[in-house]
């Protein structure tokens, strides 16, 4: 069975044996000078079919062989289709390996943001307990929920990133109204650290997801505060440049090392402060980050050691997020 199938890919070759023999016996045919004798025709049909057989057990086993020897490297191509086939096969293998190794590295940086979050977490649930053994100061039991409730939604936004295209609503956002509201949220850190505040954040309109937007601002806001010593002060400003519209965290805290700062946005990187004055997980500013390039904003920050950290939100005026939200919308329903 494998035979014939074999022969049925070799129909060239047989069809071309058939033509050259017929061509060379009109030749020697049509040449009065040459006498015909079937003696002579047969003998050269035998010959001719002798040769065709044996050059296709040859291809067929050349095929077979090559069949079984199809994932060795230094197996040579019999055609011009397959070496095409065996290199788009190359390719694809190559893709799947990248493909895979990327959900394995995600896979690992989704359990190891896990681990970290649970050990985080267990703070404020330990601090909680000793509460209920002591005079409960509701200040102190504020803020303690106040940190479930950052790290419970920085969980739940981290499990939302991949699915972000499902659940944004891009709309006119006022950069004063966000940050009161972030102020407001954080008000009891302001006044348990007697971190002064200075907002000059005139009504400046921004599109993007409002919830999405808050969850960004709130994160540069933990971090600023994370990082702020007691009396210190952190300051909102937005103002509008000729290409973009910018949103301005700046802190007097205890600043970003130089060799830090390019990797601050990079997923799970804690860098010299995360490790030595506050534990942290490393993904709020990821997130943050990550999520402003999805809604077409980005975040940039310069900061000096002992002296400042400042972060600035950029929403380019060239780029329209709703109008590039509906235009996709428009493909996709065609």
């Amino acid at each position: 069975m494998r035979f014939w199938r074999f022969l049925k890919y070799e129909k060239p070759y047989l069809f071309l044996y058939a033509v050259a023999f017929v061509l060379t016996i009109m030749v020697f045919a049509a040449d009065p000078q040459i006498s015909w004798r079937w003696q002579t025709f047969f003998y050269a049909l035998t010959l001719v079919l002798l040769w065709a057989a044996a050059f296709l057990l040859h291809r067929y086993m050349k095929n077979g062989q090559a069949i079984r020897r199809m994932h060795d490297e230094d197996t040579v191509p019999l055609s011009l289709e397959a070496e095409a086939y065996r290199e788009a096969i190359e390719q694809a293998e190559v893709k799947h390996i990248r493909a895979l190794n990327e959900v394995q590295a995600k896979q690992k940086e989704y359990y190891d943001f896990i681990v970290s979050w649970f050990h985080e977490i267990k703070t404020p649930i330990a601090v909680l307990r000793l509460m209920q053994q002591t005079e409960v100061d509701p200040g102190s039991l504020a803020q303690e929920l106040s940190r479930i409730e950052h790290y419970v939604d920085q969980a739940l936004y981290y499990a939302k990133l991949d699915s972000f295209n499902q659940d944004y609503e891009i709309v006119n956002c006022d950069l004063e109204q966000l940050a009161k509201e972030v102020v407001k949220s954080h008000s009891r850190t302001f006044i348990a650290k007697k971190i002064k505040i200075r907002l000059d954040t005139p009504s400046i309109i921004v599109q993007s997801d409002s919830k999405w937007l808050l969850f960004i601002v709130n994160q540069l806001i933990t971090n600023s505060l994370k990082y702020t010593n007691d009396h210190g002060e952190i300051s909102i400003s937005a103002r509008v440049a000729q290409q973009e519209k910018l949103l301005v965290i700046r802190d007097s805290g205890i600043g970003i090392d130089p060799k830090d700062l390019p990797r601050i946005f990079n997923r799970g990187f804690t860098g010299t402060n995360g490790r030595t004055h506050v534990k942290s997980t490393g993904m709020g500013l990821y997130l943050a980050q990550e999520l402003s390039k999805k809604l077409g904003h980005y975040i940039t920050c310069e900061s000096a050691v002992g002296s400042f950290t400042e972060f600035t939100i950029h929403f380019p005026i060239n780029h329209d997020p709703y109008l590039y939200m509906l235009q996709r919308n428009g493909q996709n329903a065609q």
